[in-house]
């Protein structure tokens, strides 16, 4: 008779076997689904730049329209309410706004949607008892590339064997890019050299220095010719009140003579007074005209007939004539020579003659 056999043993590794084998089924149909999904979110970022680059060309040929039809109308500057590609240009701002805050929005929506996706890959890893390992951008490639940077997990086939104090030492290379670079500018160094300094085919900096003042001078002696300087004859000067020219001989005035004689002529620790009758180079317009113009250099006074137009002088020395008896606050001491203007003059002579002819008759009688 037979001795029975128990069968338990077999049942059990039967099972563990088909437990094995539906679990490697499970892994092996998620691994196509993670990867169809993230099929699909690059299939909707190409779509996205697709319709993005469309509408910017759409954009930028609605513009050159508008450019190239409103070359000879007058700028959008000049009246923009009533310029006739007003409409045009609204419409083209508002387009670029709605573009750029789609693509905003679009960037968002992306972000949203990969983080979805790797926490769902990150579960079903979890659940299937497999790490998780994040599948590198484009963009991260590409950095790496060009960074020539190592991955964590294989520094040790760089490490040289030295560590102090917990650091350890690298056979990190230099960055692709700072290669590139590196070599761009010694090709450049070298075609500079050849075209500047054997070859002569540009100027340097100090020829092209010397090149653009001879066209500036080229330039001022065409401008001079073309507006002839005005000729003042300086012993014909006689002063006029002319509102006009004072205005202008004041605005002048107030731009580059208030630093010494004050805003209202009275004069400073610089230079005299310009209302008193008192005067160092002489009081006539013809004597204030030639001081404008040559300057003073002794006393720091400029030649201003060098820094600006002869009419312009002429319209400063008129209104320094016009400041005569305005006694401003606080004016500085007289300095110089009393002034009498030979009106004046004229008019004390007659008197004395006058009187010494009557004097004359009264001592014949």
């Amino acid at each position: 008779m037979n001795p029975p056999i128990d069968d338990r043993p077999h049942r059990m590794t039967m099972i563990c076997e088909l437990k094995k084998k539906e679990s490697n089924n499970t892994g092996d149909l998620q691994k196509p689904i993670i990867k169809g999904m993230c099929e699909q979110l690059r299939n909707k970022k190409m779509g996205a730049k697709k319709l993005i680059s469309v509408v910017l060309l759409m954009l930028f040929s609605f513009t050159g329209r508008a450019q190239s039809q409103s070359v000879t109308a007058p700028t959008f500057w000049d009246d923009p309410f009533n310029h006739p590609l007003l409409p045009l240009y609204a419409i083209s701002f508002m387009i670029f706004v709605t573009v750029v805050l789609v693509i905003i929005t679009a960037v968002y929506t992306l972000k949203i949607l990969t983080l979805f996706i790797e926490r769902s890959a990150t579960e079903r890893a979890e659940k299937l008892g497999v790490a998780y390992v994040k599948e590198m951008s484009w963009w991260e490639r590409t950095w790496q590339k060009w960074n020539g940077s190592v991955p964590l997990n294989e520094e040790k086939n760089i490490d040289l064997g030295h560590d102090f104090d917990g650091i350890r030492e690298l056979d990190n290379h230099l960055p692709p890019w700072w290669k590139l670079l590196f070599i761009a500018c010694v090709v450049w160094g070298f075609g500079y050299l050849l075209v500047y300094h054997v070859f002569n085919a540009m100027p340097l900096s100090m020829d092209e220095y010397q090149n653009e003042l001879t066209e500036a001078g080229d330039q001022a002696k065409k401008l001079l010719a073309s507006q002839p300087a005005a000729v003042i004859d300086e012993n014909a000067l006689v002063y006029k009140k002319d509102d006009a020219v004072l205005a202008k001989g004041k605005a002048v005035f107030i731009t580059s003579c208030v630093p010494c004689h004050r805003n209202d002529g009275g004069g400073n620790a610089i230079g005299p007074n310009l209302t008193d009758p008192y005067w160092i180079h002489g009081g006539e317009i013809k004597s204030i005209y030639v001081t404008i113009k040559n300057g003073v250099v002794e006393k720091g006074m400029p030649m201003w007939g060098k820094a600006m137009s002869l009419e312009d002088v002429k319209s400063v020395a008129f209104f320094v004539m016009s400041l005569q008896g305005s006694n401003p606050a606080n004016a500085k001491a007289p300095q110089g020579n009393l002034f009498t203007p030979v009106e004046m003059k004229k008019s004390s002579d007659s008197t004395v003659l006058k009187l010494d002819s009557t004097r004359a008759q009264a001592m014949a009688k």
